[in-house]
């Protein structure tokens, strides 16, 4: 969420800058200008009120100390009336923040100054490619006949007692999601990351922490009865142990990391891009977070895609990296760059990880701050990454290392797979 003092100081920038995004918000920030300006007169007016107020009390305790009881219940029919003027203006204030909020909700991050213009995924900037990129599609299998064949994942068991996007792994492939798992933390660890395992739901004040809240609620899967949430990945219970909480700056960066299941409901999706493992409601994903200092955090950004760019030569698969545009960007990301590994046996490029920098809009929300070297409280910058989501990982190692009918594993999971092919 875009702070006040953000909005109010640089109304023609943020403006400008949502415009990369296809947005006009002139309005909307306009009027938050307007209802903050009225909102701080309504203050200024309370602080008065309650101070006169205060005041009268006072007198009223003299008068009745010097036996004056008839002026002091004079001066007490004033301090009625002043009570009841606070009160209506508690309520002016609460309503006009209702208001604020409601449009502050409404309004996504502005993008960094090197994030371009752009509507849609056609507009992303391919930042650079890694590695063979061959089309095996006559040659190859696709990895959904690949794992019926060599009877790895079953997507009929799954969808008998689920439904489709809930697969089986079984056997090797189960190997495989559990050696991967391992290879990511392991590597994670090795980066400096502090391995947690969270919690796979969360209340509806983690999600608005995080800005699933208000705008990806259709999204998730939500249990009315305990207006809980299904995690749609292990960066909103991550970043949320955070949440309004001031940490020393000595602490910072902030790195952990986590594995989890993820749950979306995926509503809409359909085609041959969501066959077999390419789109699920039921994923496994490693996620990395960061929490920096303001300073910091362009730095730290590059440090997480080096740190997903050395997972995916270690796993051997071509790929590339992509900063998107801002009209393809997230809700709450001031920069995103995207992973996507080249599917040889679909000969199309699948997303594997997106990793971003949220600056102070999750954390304006989160109300996570630090004490700076004046010893005055800011907003820290959060980001995160996938490093990374197994489903496609699976199915491009699958598609990509086919040889004489079989699926060679990389050498650097071999060792935690337990075997050298399937």
């Amino acid at each position: 969420m875009l702070t006040l003092n953000h909005i109010r100081e640089e109304r023609d920038q943020i403006i400008k800058a949502l415009s990369k995004r296809g947005l006009d918000v002139s309005e909307s920030i306009d009027q938050i200008i307007s209802q903050d300006k009225e909102r701080r007169s309504l203050q200024k007016e309370l602080d008065d009120t309650l101070a006169e107020s205060n005041a009268l009390s006072r007198q009223i305790g003299e008068l009745m100390k010097s036996g004056k009881r008839n002026e002091a219940e004079e001066v007490k029919t004033q301090t009625a009336g002043l009570k009841a003027k606070s009160t209506e203006l508690k309520d002016s204030m609460q309503s006009l923040e209702a208001s604020m909020n409601e449009l502050l909700y409404s309004i996504p991050n502005t993008p960094a100054d090197i994030v371009v213009a752009g509507k849609s995924e056609e507009d992303n900037e391919v930042v650079s490619t890694h590695g063979e990129q061959v089309d095996l599609s006559d040659s190859c299998k696709p990895h959904w006949d690949l794992a019926k064949e060599k009877d790895i994942i079953d997507f009929d068991l799954g969808a008998k007692v689920t439904g489709a996007g809930f697969p089986f792994y079984k056997g090797k492939g189960a190997k495989l999601q559990r050696g991967l798992t391992r290879f990511f933390l392991e590597k994670a660890e090795e980066a400096g990351y502090l391995e947690y395992i969270p919690p796979h739901m969360i209340n509806a004040d983690s999600g608005f922490g995080t800005g699933q809240l208000p705008d990806k609620e259709g999204q998730m899967y939500h249990m009315e009865n305990d207006d809980l949430y299904m995690i749609p990945t292990a960066e909103v219970p991550l970043t949320n142990i955070y949440r309004g909480s001031l940490v020393n700056s000595s602490d910072l960066p902030i790195k952990i990391c986590g594995y989890t299941p993820c749950f979306r409901r995926e509503a809409g999706s359909y085609g041959k891009d969501v066959r077999g493992l390419n789109r699920l409601h039921q994923f496994d994903k490693v996620e990395i977070v960061q929490i920096a200092e303001p300073n910091t955090s362009d730095a730290a950004l590059d440090t997480m895609v080096d740190h997903v760019k050395g997972l995916l030569e270690a796993l051997e698969l071509p790929y590339r990296i992509l900063r998107l545009c801002a009209g393809d960007m997230g809700f709450t990301a001031a920069i995103t760059y995207d992973f996507e590994v080249w599917s040889a046996a679909q000969g199309r490029w699948l997303e594997v990880s997106s990793v971003s920098n949220f600056r102070t809009f999750q954390a304006n929300r989160l109300k996570c701050r630090y004490k700076d070297a004046d010893g005055k409280n800011q907003l820290v910058h959060t980001l995160n990454g996938s490093a990374l989501a197994l489903p496609r990982i699976v199915a491009a190692l699958l598609e990509n290392h086919q040889q004489d009918g079989d699926v060679v594993m990389p050498k650097a999971l071999v060792p935690f797979v337990g075997f050298e092919r399937i």
